[in-house]
């Protein structure tokens, strides 16, 4: 790893009632940008939610801003690293909400699921009794998940109540245990679930990759990769990068398998994308790969 290059790379969310939420977004722009961060901060009634790439230094002082704040002292993050900047500009964006169900009378800071830590989250789900969902999007199940799990079949955060509503009932689901990549989701499923009677809603606290990284290879019921929406793709246990790579023309994830197929070229299409890929539309995506191709060749030469 390039050590002048390595960006630090801090996720962080936290559900918490911030009625001036839009009087924060002007000077928190102000004091990232004067730090050389980048990244995406959401600021919503219901609390925060960001990913922020920077030096050590700049990262350490932009959370150390955010938790001047007194409803934010506590604020928890999550750091990965990258060999290059994974972000070409520094937004603070206002929002309904920080994760959009699409429901904004649900709201955590008012009640949430039961927190499971990772060290306990085995037994729980091995529970016959227990209901296990994987709150996340079918594209992101797809390359991993936990072993028993339901997978909702969603396209969109959007779609799950709907799911919870088709397929659910609190008389017949006494126990529901869910997880999500990092916990954000969960927070707000849990809600919703809660609100719509359900009696026990578990979550697993810190999500999948904090499971993944306390949990060790031989004691965990977790099967595959997961995705993560950073330069990584998806990891593994221990947070090792996996083995996935992104289609450049629709933005799946894509294993070994899927970059053998018939149906996939580099930069064109794969099987996720290929039946639904016009003539016109090829041409486009070949240009588009085309230019990204020379844009990297000028890269490679100034350097």
């Amino acid at each position: 790893m390039n050590q002048k290059n390595t960006q630090i790379v801090a996720t962080f969310y936290k559900f918490v009632s911030l009625p001036d939420f839009a009087e924060k977004q002007d000077p928190l722009l102000a004091y990232c940008l004067d730090q050389g961060i980048k990244g995406t901060i959401l600021l919503a009634q219901e609390g925060i939610n960001g990913t922020i790439a920077g030096s050590r230094p700049a990262i350490d002082a932009v959370l150390s801003y955010l938790r001047s704040d007194p409803r934010l002292q506590d604020l928890e993050h999550k750091e990965s690293t990258a060999d290059n900047p994974p972000f070409e500009r520094m937004k603070v964006r206002l929002k309904k909400e920080i994760v959009t169900l699409g429901l904004p009378e649900v709201d955590p800071n008012e009640q949430v699921g039961t927190y499971v830590t990772p060290q306990e989250w085995n037994e729980l789900i091995s529970d016959p009794e227990v209901t296990v969902i994987d709150t996340r999007n079918d594209y992101e199940v797809h390359i991993g998940t936990f072993k028993g799990a339901q997978n909702p079949q969603t396209n969109s955060f959007r779609d799950f109540p709907e799911y919870v509503r088709q397929n659910l009932d609190p008389s017949k689901q006494k126990k529901v245990a869910m997880f999500c990549t990092g916990g954000i989701r969960c927070e707000k499923a849990s809600s919703f679930m809660l609100s719509q009677g359900f009696a026990e809603v578990y979550h697993l606290k810190g999500g999948i990759l904090k499971y993944l990284e306390e949990v060790p290879p031989e004691d965990s019921l977790w099967e595959g990769e997961c995705f993560v929406f950073d330069e990584r793709i998806a990891v593994g246990h221990g947070l090792e990068p996996g083995s996935h790579d992104l289609c450049f023309c629709c933005g799946h994830p894509l294993s070994e398998e899927d970059k053998a197929s018939a149906k996939y070229e580099e930069g064109i299409s794969c099987p996720w994308c290929f039946d639904g890929l016009t003539e016109e539309k090829r041409v486009r995506q070949q240009e588009k790969w085309r230019q990204l191709q020379l844009k990297m060749l000028r890269v490679d030469t100034a350097s």
